[in-house]
């Protein structure tokens, strides 16, 4: 299955960020056409620490995770948490993270990380809390987010499109006398 990005999928209303910039917020990051510059970024206020909510528009398959950042103040360790509401860093760390990712220079170009698809079968949002960053510096910068995936419509789509194609396919196939056919 073709992972896409899920950008039009998230419910822009609800998107939050706790500790960023006023002047550099998470739009800069995640946004269409803003993520695409990388004079915009997403920065960090009182401390190195980001946690972002993104709430999607329906049901998703996280398959994958790209965050480009500056290679020094670029985010270092991520967890990802699937369905968790009302998260704040007071109880951040009350809860396991679906997936932890630790981003290296090299991932920080923008390269997908394949997380545990298991994990993420069933989002109607994600956390994301970036707990440090590369230098331990007190600011951690981020240029651009993008989630890869696909949509349960999708898959419901394909089981139905399936199930109506495969019944005519093999009376198709009978009809010209193709005994051996078999269906998966």
């Amino acid at each position: 299955m073709n992972q896409v990005d899920l950008l039009d999928f998230i419910d822009f209303s609800g998107v939050e960020c706790l500790n960023q910039s006023t002047s550099h917020s998470l739009s800069n990051a995640i946004k269409q056409g803003y993520r695409e510059d990388d004079g915009l970024i997403l920065e960090s206020d009182a401390d190195e620490q980001l946690l972002i909510h993104i709430p999607f528009n329906q049901v998703i398959k996280l398959h994958s995770i790209a965050i480009k950042g500056p290679e020094e103040d670029g985010p270092k360790t991520v967890k990802l948490f699937s369905n968790k509401e009302h998260m704040g860093f007071s109880n951040v760390n009350d809860y396991p993270p679906s997936d932890t990712v630790v981003l290296s220079p090299d991932t920080l170009k923008g390269k997908p990380v394949v997380l545990k698809y298991v994990k993420f079968q069933n989002v109607r949002s994600l956390a994301i809390f970036i707990e440090d960053n590369q230098s331990e510096s007190e600011i951690t910068k981020v240029q651009k987010i993008s989630l890869f995936g696909t949509t349960l419509w999708v898959h419901s789509f394909l089981d139905a499109v399936k199930f109506c194609i495969a019944p005519n396919a093999l009376q198709t196939l009978r009809e010209h006398r193709i005994m051996s056919f078999t269906p998966a």
